[in-house]
């Protein structure tokens, strides 16, 4: 019988492994895809510190690998020396780079009997009824993943339509591939995915999948999961409002009540592709030393992630840390580079602020709003859920009422999709005199030149 999951003590800056703060930290090691509060972190980084990491791809990988037990393979969180429970930590996202030479993915589909409720949490061998079964891979194929304990196919996923794409030297852009090049490609799958030396997953290039042959994709990496850690043992993957639904009530170890998932989760698993290189992202600690984890790069991707899965690679990020006291978020904030902005959201030219004052004056207006752009993350079990939550966050953070954020997000931002079924962006002009208060100011200097 799987045991009760309970609320666990939140660490304490003592449970890392490095213990003297460090200005940077260097990471390889990964999870098994739980985010455990209770688990010792790396680190500490010093606050204004960097981490670097080798990152294993997400989703597909980890989604044919049973024993790991959260769909993904992120890596062990950091501890960032200062940060308490109510600050944030913000993530200056300084370097994205792809390291495999290709991958695979696609739509899937999932295998009756290979699994307790939720096949990204709780695999299980269909012969032998091991839960979270250890496996290796033998030939190529979607039949190639076999128990170590009796030998029986045991993937929990399967492709309804999927791919496998090539990329240039310089990953600029990447083509799919036919089935001969596909083949070729799965026997010696770790070394074109550019597996990192501690990573557990089984390669997807093992399966060769080839319903798309000679289409291109242009490649603009992004880190689909990166946040802090939640307060209570997740599953990776699950670590948001819309998979984070799949707990409630869960036939598992890991079945969390709608109040756990609420309190406990930090929305770390974004699927956003604005969370990229020159990006702000600034993130809620819910735990002693926030445990600042990343994973799940996708070399490319459109809004939505509509076919559930994109182009998961390795690659490694840099991020610099900085601990923002008493800010008190619950999920994260987003500070896109420019050309990820709604038009609407741009910041002002000083051209378009003459015209603006012109106006203003002549109805008697003597001074306008100074705005810059904010994006607040919303997450939930569907869009419309989503929004409401990022409408939400957005109003108790700057102090305003919720028709107010939506009229401002009409005029002044867009609601944008992240992923498909609920992760989005509310996007708009916020006043700077507001962001100012919250100590936003110097992220906003920083990124638009504004303030």
């Amino acid at each position: 019988m799987i045991p009760e999951k309970t609320e666990q003590a939140q660490p304490t800056p003592a449970q890392c492994l490095g213990g003297t703060s460090q200005r940077t930290v260097l990471v390889n090691q990964f999870t098994n895809g739980i985010l455990d509060p209770n688990q010792p972190m790396l680190g500490p980084v010093k606050d204004g510190g960097t981490i670097i990491a080798n990152t294993a791809p997400g989703c597909w990988g980890p989604m044919i690998t049973p024993a790991l037990r959260g769909g993904h393979e992120v890596t062990r969180p950091v501890a960032v020396e200062g940060a308490e429970v109510g600050d944030a930590i913000a993530l200056i996202i300084q370097d994205i780079t792809v390291t495999s030479l290709a991958t695979a993915s696609g739509n899937e589909k999932f295998m009756d009997g290979r699994f307790v409720g939720d096949p990204y949490v709780a695999g299980k061998c269909p012969q032998c009824g091991t839960l979270y079964p250890e496996s290796h891979v033998e030939g190529i194929g979607e039949t190639a993943i076999r128990c170590n304990n009796c030998g029986a196919d045991v993937t929990p996923f399967n492709f309804t339509n999927g791919y496998t794409i090539f990329f240039d030297p310089n990953h600029t852009v990447g083509v799919t591939l036919p089935k001969d090049a596909a083949e070729t490609i799965a026997r010696d799958a770790k070394t074109f995915a550019s597996l990192p030396d501690n990573s557990a997953q089984n390669p997807i290039l093992t399966f060769a999948p080839h319903d798309l042959v000679g289409l291109v994709a242009r490649l603009r990496p992004f880190m689909g999961q990166i946040g802090t850690t939640p307060s209570m043992p997740m599953p990776d993957s699950h670590n948001a409002g819309d998979f984070g639904s799949f707990l409630l009530g869960a036939p598992h170890e890991y079945a969390l009540t709608p109040e756990q998932l609420s309190k406990h989760k930090t929305d770390g698993h974004l699927d956003i592709d604005a969370v990229r290189a020159g990006a702000i992202l600034i993130c809620p600690v819910k735990v002693a030393g926030g445990g600042v984890y990343l994973g799940d790069m996708h070399a490319l991707q459109g809004d939505g992630e509509i076919a559930g899965h994109t182009c998961d690679v390795s690659g490694t990020i840099t991020v610099q840390v900085h601990v923002l006291k008493g800010l008190n978020i619950d999920g994260p904030l987003l500070f896109p580079v420019v050309d990820d902005l709604p038009f609407l959201a741009k910041p002002l030219s000083q051209a378009e602020k003459t015209k603006a004052l012109a106006i203003a004056r002549q109805w008697g207006i003597e001074e306008l709003e100074e705005s810059a752009p904010i994006s607040v993350i919303g997450s939930g079990p569907d869009l419309n859920s989503a929004t409401d939550n990022g409408l939400k966050r957005a109003a108790d953070l700057l102090g305003m009422s919720v028709p107010e954020v939506k009229n401002r997000a009409t005029i002044t931002g867009a609601i944008e999709i992240g992923r498909a079924p609920g992760v989005v962006q509310v996007t708009f002009r916020a006043p700077l005199s507001r962001l100012e208060e919250l100590g936003l100011l110097p992220f906003v200097r920083d990124q638009y030149g504004i303030g």
